[in-house]
């Protein structure tokens, strides 16, 4: 009940914790309500304030100047009651209602400059600067479109003073005009500072990040690009009073060629289309979603499903139909009161966007791919022209695929599943030629090309089903040498695990029939003997890459035997090129069992075989394990080279199937040899891009892993808690492995807490705990409960924390860790008295007697901290350390004196390894006996023998650092 004051400033207090958002702002009117019942102005005044904040920033700008009238009314009548606070945000928020008046549109464009000359009288006669009042007639005139440049130039010239925007909210202004003027380049140069972090405020520079996606994206800069979007969106995810950032990723992700991405986050934003408290910012929003749609029906998804207003189901099509004329009308509406159609101009330019990559602008994160998407190669760069045209005449499609299928071009494919389509048709009536053969041919070909496909998607056994097929419809034809060829292929799709043994005697069969074949001497008949003897080389070769690294003689010899059998006949036959496969097999097992000259040598001659017959879209796969090999010899530079290569020439080609995930992770591990963090980064979010679309969301999720750990490696932590939480957020992520969602969760935990995001990463170490706690290695719960102690003592959540320190004791009994441990009791003391100083002063050393008691339990003395070879002891006088600062903190400084004297003689007992720590605990005690105490003497004394041993044992830092606070004691005077 809010029936006193006191009741009301607790629950102003503990509503100004709550995050922006509707329970907030319906909470601020509740208060607000309540302050008025009693005559304490001062307190309406601070519930006033604190509800246009609300309202401000919650997308409720429509009622934020209705809030300030009564403010200044307050002001005008009884200034005295405004404390030094209240005084400056009365003069603050004359902007932010000069912000929502020019956001909706029935407001008439004189009342917006009444207010602004209200504002800069007021301004005058207080005595402020007016360059905040020139920011606001620029940001006017940004939306007229009335001499644009000239109001910029009137703000811009004017010296900053103390009511002005802050550094990164001007910056981004000043690089928006830039960016609106066309001129990319110097829009990012203004950006860069708030870019990179170096000036922010509440909302920067995230909203920055989504308006400088574009230009980054236009003048290539596309790691940076992707940075903005995972560090942008992530903040602006379902904020309200963000929308139109929201909508700025979206027109990004729509763009860039991640248009599954875009409908994830619209279903993430779907109530936003219900926010229209803003309506500038509303416009905006449904401009982004109208960008993102656009792209889709362009590429034939009309029908896909979209979120959409809640109530109803929504498709692509639909959903542009609604919101179309809503946004039309919106712009229609500020042209309207602006007096020109500088709004809806400005829409027109995003909508005319088109696509501005070749290819997809792989994220990192991971997103459901569209209809049809699933497993295709990325679109080929404009160096390679397009397919041939596919024939509409059967009889030449199909006579054109099979030309291709021989040479093994990547493009028969294509001409495959459009023979197909014909053939498929309820009206197909076979065309009556002998180039083409009888339909049980064609439908024969038709079944092995599926089969191919199936087993490419993973699918054996369909693959298998299909083989079957065409192997009848192959004898039916008259044609036993593809029939033969097919059965042998079934043989490699049979039982792939390493101890089920191939038949062998079936293989041998096979061969005996092919020899048989080919003394007809018929060139095809040549070429399926041939694939008999592939498949031969391929089964042995996956027998010894199962038996390494010691496979049994007999298996290394059988491998040898059927390379060698293959390279001869195919030499014979006059078919050389047939035998690059063998090669490249017994390449692999070379550069598998470090014999790297001879692996070398074996790709080289199979380039050269394929060069001869001018075949180069064959020579990819080659490249690759080139690379792989650079990669174990320790030439990362060259591997890098090799991979790159490998990945632009499958590319081009549009090789399907390639290995892209894989030939991605090796590329991203030999930038990381590299010290290429950009490449490794880049590599890494390519591999998993690729993992999705091939349908394998562990190795995805295990990319994303490493690519958060790349990241934060590159101090970009907020980037690699994006991409952790795609991973947990994904719908796939059921189907992972238990340790792999939690290796995942708890990464996410760590990354958070450096975020200093104490609240969120308390949840994922609970969640995790939770996890791992019926998991048989109870170390990793320990582990777990520790952390999460004292991640929710950061978030302020004490008897939460209090209770995860008792489920993290008793874990320590059960599985011990020691050294963890104790450090978390050590961490909860220190925090306990920075939160409550001398208040928190007993449970502080509660807790240390706790770590106290942790130590003394060891196992052994040995038992040590990682990185200090004396773990006990560097432990132990760690504790005295910690001591003394509690009793600082609570004005205790005698006994704080004492407890430092004994971590010094603490860390002088662990040797040499501890001279760093005892010079950190001799730091503390001068400083108390210095200061506290004034015995600024004594402390020099303590000081000089301290500084010395910091200069002989090398620490130059420490050592400086004593010999400043020795400088800066007070010394007697005379």
């Amino acid at each position: 009940m809010l029936d006193t004051t006191e009741a009301v400033l607790d629950a102003l207090r503990a509503n100004d914790e709550r995050p922006y958002g509707h329970e907030r702002t319906v909470t601020a009117e509740e208060i607000t309500e309540a302050a008025e019942q009693f005559e304490d102005r001062p307190l309406l005044i601070a519930c006033l304030l604190d509800l246009m904040e609300a309202y401000t920033y919650d997308a409720e700008a429509r009622k934020s100047p209705v809030v300030f009238a009564r403010v200044l009314k307050l002001w005008d009548q009884h200034p005295e009651d405004f404390n030094d606070w209240a005084k400056q945000q009365v003069f603050w928020r004359f902007k932010w209602v000069a912000a929502a008046l020019r956001g909706v549109p029935e407001v008439p464009l004189a009342a917006i400059r009444r207010w602004h000359t209200e504002m800069r009288d007021r301004y005058r006669v207080a005595g402020f600067g007016l360059q905040p009042y020139y920011a606001q007639e620029f940001h006017l005139a940004v939306q007229t479109g009335a001499a644009v440049d000239e109001a910029f130039e009137l703000w811009a010239a004017r010296p900053r003073s103390e009511l002005s925007d802050c550094v990164a909210c001007e910056a981004h202004s000043r690089a928006a005009h830039h960016m609106r003027r066309g001129d990319d380049a110097r829009a990012l140069e203004v950006w860069q500072p708030v870019l990179d972090g170096r000036s922010t405020c509440s909302e920067e520079p995230y909203s920055s990040h989504a308006s400088a996606l574009l230009p980054l994206l236009r003048l290539g800069r596309t790691d940076d690009a992707r940075s903005s979007h995972l560090v942008g969106y992530r903040f602006a995810r379902g904020k309200s009073n963000l929308a139109a950032e929201v909508g700025l990723h979206l027109e990004f992700c729509a763009l860039s060629g991640n248009a599954a991405r875009g409908l994830e986050i619209l279903a993430e934003n779907r109530d936003l289309f219900g926010v229209v408290g803003r309506p500038l910012s509303q416009l905006n929003f449904l401009t982004g979603v109208e960008v993102l749609l656009n792209v889709l029906e362009a590429e034939g998804h009309r029908e896909i499903p979209v979120s959409g207003p809640p109530g109803a189901n929504w498709t692509a099509a639909s959903l542009l139909a609604r919101i179309r004329p809503q946004a039309e009308e919106l712009a229609a509406q500020f042209d309207a009161r602006n007096g020109s159609d500088t709004i809806s101009a400005r829409r027109r330019a995003r909508l005319a966007q088109q696509p501005l990559l070749a290819e997809p602008l792989a994220l990192g994160v991971r997103a459901a791919q569209l209809p049809g998407a699933a497993g295709a190669p990325a679109p080929a760069p404009a160096a390679r022209p397009a397919a041939e045209p596919i024939p509409q005449d059967l009889v030449q499609l199909v006579l054109r695929a099979r030309e291709l299928r021989r040479i093994e071009h990547p493009d028969a494919w294509q001409l495959w599943q459009r023979a197909a389509q014909l053939v498929a048709a309820e009206d197909y009536t076979h065309p009556e030629d002998p180039e083409l053969g009888s339909e049980e041919r064609l439908r024969a070909d038709l079944a092995e090309v599926r089969a191919q496909q199936l087993r490419d998607a993973g699918d054996a056994d369909q693959a298998r089903t299909e083989l079957l097929s065409s192997v009848a419809l192959f004898e039916q034809a008259g044609l036993p040498g593809r029939a033969l060829a097919n059965r042998a292929r079934l043989v490699v799709l049979g039982p792939e695990q390493p101890e089920t043994p191939a038949d062998w005697a079936e293989l041998d069969e096979l061969l005996s029939r092919a020899l048989e074949l080919l003394s007809t001497g018929d060139e095809v008949v040549r070429t399926n003997y041939l694939t008999v003897r592939h498949v031969r080389v391929f089964v042995a070769h996956r027998e010894l890459v199962a038996a390494l690294p010691e496979p049994p003689p007999a298996t290394t010899e059988r491998f040898a035997a059927e390379v060698e059998a293959m390279l001869r006949r195919a030499a014979e036959l006059g078919a050389g090129h047939r035998a690059v496969a063998a090669r490249h097999c017994a390449a692999d097992i070379a550069a598998r069992q470090g014999r790297f000259a001879e692996a070398d040598a074996q790709l080289d001659e199979a380039v050269r075989l394929l060069e001869q017959v001018e075949r180069p879209w064959s020579i990819p796969p080659l490249t690759g394990l080139r690379g792989q090999v650079r990669l174990r010899q320790q030439q990362p530079a060259e591997a890098k080279d090799l991979f790159q290569q490998a990945v632009a020439e499958a590319t081009r080609w549009r090789l399907r199937p390639f290995p892209f995930g894989p030939l991605y992770a090796m590329l991203a591990e030999a930038c990381a040899h590299c010290d290429d963090s950009a490449g490794t980064v880049r590599a890494l979010s390519e591999a998993a891009a690729h993992f999705d679309r091939d349908d394998e969301p562990g190795r995805a999720a295990q990319i994303r892993l490493r690519l958060a750990a790349e990241l934060r490696r590159a101090e970009r932590g907020t980037d690699a808690v994006a991409v952790l939480e795609s991973v947990l957020l994904d719908p796939a992520a059921a189907r992972l492995d238990e340790r792999l969602r939690a290796q995942a969760r708890l990464e996410l935990a760590r990354g958070l807490t450096q975020l200093k995001e104490f609240r969120d990463a308390a949840e994922e170490y609970l969640r995790l705990a939770d996890t791992v706690a019926g998991w048989a290695d109870q170390d990793t719960h320990t582990m777990v409960a520790s952390e999460a102690t004292v991640a929710l003592a950061e978030a302020g959540s004490w008897e939460a924390a209090d209770a995860a320190r008792e489920r993290t004791l008793a874990s320590h009994a059960r599985a011990p860790r020691t050294e963890q441990v104790a450090a978390m009791l050590r961490e909860l003391a220190r925090l306990t008295t920075v939160a409550r100083g001398a208040d928190g002063l007993e449970s502080a050393l509660a807790r240390l007697t706790e770590a106290r008691a942790v130590l003394d339990r060891a196992a052994t003395p040995g038992d040590q901290a990682p990185g200090h070879p004396v773990g006990l002891a560097f432990q132990a006088a760690g504790l005295h350390y910690e001591r003394a600062c509690c009793y600082a903190r609570a004005e205790r400084p005698e006994e704080a004196l004492a407890a430092a004297e004994l971590a010094i003689a603490g860390y002088e007992a662990g040797g040499p390894q501890l001279e760093g720590p005892r010079a950190e605990a001799v730091r503390v005690a001068s400083v108390l006996e210095g200061r506290a105490l004034g015995r600024p003497d004594a402390a020099r004394a303590r000081l000089a023998p301290a500084i010395r041993r910091c200069e002989q044992a090398g620490l130059g830092d420490a050592a400086k650092i004593l010999v400043e606070l020795r400088d800066s004691l007070p010394r007697p005077r005379g």
